[in-house]
């Protein structure tokens, strides 16, 4: 559950800043992402973990409202809903603290439920805000199965070895870290992505308003952004990798999916909050 704040400028350390009201948003990187395909027109299923308390009910319920199959998400009686704490200042830019709650008892038995009926025709998306272990028994439940694997590799953890994926899906910051590129002269985008492109068959790096660097085939792409007014940056990243997976998932070729996605990031930032931010695929093609 995402609880953001509005400021005029985020607080340095050991400040006190006085924002705006209080809102709930349903969140979490995986359902952001589920609901940014589905809001598209993909099919969708969602495995994952929710508490059995109210912030898991809300959860749930937005999954079913955007037509995503919530079947596979669980309701854990150790743990709360994760929640995460967003703070964003006038001009989209924002701070986000994440307290993982049931998410951090993804495991095994979440892996199980992923592998049953999945099939060469599926991709599989993940993120880091699981446990790594459960990340790498779903590469290889996908690899199994012959599904591709999307994997967008945040929040980044500096010198964890990847595992192999068709896509990797990193922002400018997470792909200098996990490059190990960050504070060198040559860590631009493009050598990053090249680097990481040894983890992975194809690498983007999104870049936020000058748009995203495709590394495939050996070389590198870029895909400029639209020119809009930000108000909120909080789910651009998950509406970028919900439509490039529906991009996938429909066949487009690959440097057409991440222009889909570089438009559903542009699109969500000109909008408050998170899962409310998501386009729907007219407001991506025509906007």
């Amino acid at each position: 559950m995402d609880l953001v704040v509005r400021v005029p400028a985020l607080p340095r350390p050991g400040d006190t800043v006085l924002g705006d009201r209080l809102l709930r948003f349903p969140g979490g990187k995986g359902a952001n992402q589920a609901v940014a395909a589905a809001r598209l027109g993909a099919e969708v299923r969602m495995i994952g973990r929710v508490g059995s308390d109210a912030f898991g009910d809300e959860l749930l319920r937005g999954l079913a409202e955007d037509r995503v199959n919530s079947e596979g998400v669980a309701r854990d009686r150790h743990e709360p809903s994760g929640a995460a704490l967003i703070v964003v200042e006038e001009g989209g830019l924002n701070t986000v603290t994440v307290a993982p709650g049931a998410n951090r008892r993804v495991g095994e038995a979440d892996v199980r439920r992923l592998a049953t009926g999945l099939s060469a025709a599926d991709i599989v998306v993940l993120q880091l805000e699981i446990p790594f272990d459960a990340v790498r028994s779903a590469v290889d439940a996908a690899r199994r199965a012959g599904a591709r694997v999307l994997l967008n590799a945040a929040p980044a953890s500096p010198g964890v070895t990847l595992p192999e994926v068709d896509l990797l899906v990193v922002n400018e910051g997470e792909a200098a870290a996990l490059s190990g590129l960050a504070g060198s002269a040559s860590a631009s985008a493009e050598a990053a992505a090249k680097a990481l492109g040894r983890s992975a068959r194809a690498v983007v790096v999104t870049l936020g308003a000058a748009g995203a660097v495709l590394w495939a085939g050996g070389s590198a792409t870029r895909v400029a952004a639209r020119r809009v007014d930000a108000i909120d940056t909080t789910a651009a990243g998950d509406a970028f990798v919900g439509a490039l997976a529906y991009g996938l998932a429909s066949s487009r070729p690959l440097p057409e999916a991440v222009e889909l996605g570089v438009a559903a990031g542009a699109v969500a930032v000109t909008r408050l909050g998170a899962r409310t931010s998501l386009p729907t695929l007219d407001e991506v093609l025509f906007s």
